[in-house]
């Protein structure tokens, strides 16, 4: 069975149009991240533990990655996402605010640099961002992409809905 990661994908509406839905993302912390940009970024999301509920994940790996409880709005479930790696990720869209000011993420420690017998920590997520869609395909992880494109395609049936 492969491994399993869960995480919400925060956006909010500045607008009218196709490029009116802006995407919280976050980047990785740490030194192999540090100079990538490009195709670098995620949702937050993490690993689920065993028994772990996708959503009790989603909510738990939201807070460690940005330092704030996750938003009381009810989240809608955008599937699940094979990544190259094999692994799935579970995406649930919440359309809430964030303050990127107000960002902090856990940490996690590592040897660095390799072979040196030195631990250093790094933060698990050392930026975060809000992004308009097409930007936002850019910059997070390809494997990513179709949680983008499945959000983009929820808000259009939704419009569509209410017209």
């Amino acid at each position: 069975m492969p491994e399993k990661s869960a995480g919400l994908l925060l956006y909010r509406r500045v607008g009218f149009g196709p490029s009116a839905v802006e995407v919280l993302l976050v980047h990785p912390g740490g030194p192999f991240w540090a100079r990538k940009d490009a195709a670098a970024w995620s949702m937050p999301k993490g690993v689920m533990t065993a028994g772990e509920e996708p959503l009790a994940t989603a909510r738990r790996e939201f807070a460690e990655e940005t330092g704030s409880t996750p938003p009381a709005t009810p989240p809608t479930l955008l599937g699940e996402f094979r990544q190259g790696s094999g692994k799935v990720v579970v995406a649930y869209a919440v359309e809430a605010d964030f303050d990127v000011r107000k960002f902090h993420s856990n940490t996690f420690t590592m040897e660095w640099p390799p072979r040196s017998g030195r631990m250093v920590e790094f933060p698990e997520a050392d930026k975060a961002a809000w992004f308009e869609l097409g930007d936002a395909a850019v910059k997070i992880h390809k494997g990513q992409v179709p949680i983008l494109a499945a959000l983009a395609a929820t808000l259009e049936t939704t419009a569509a809905t209410r017209r």
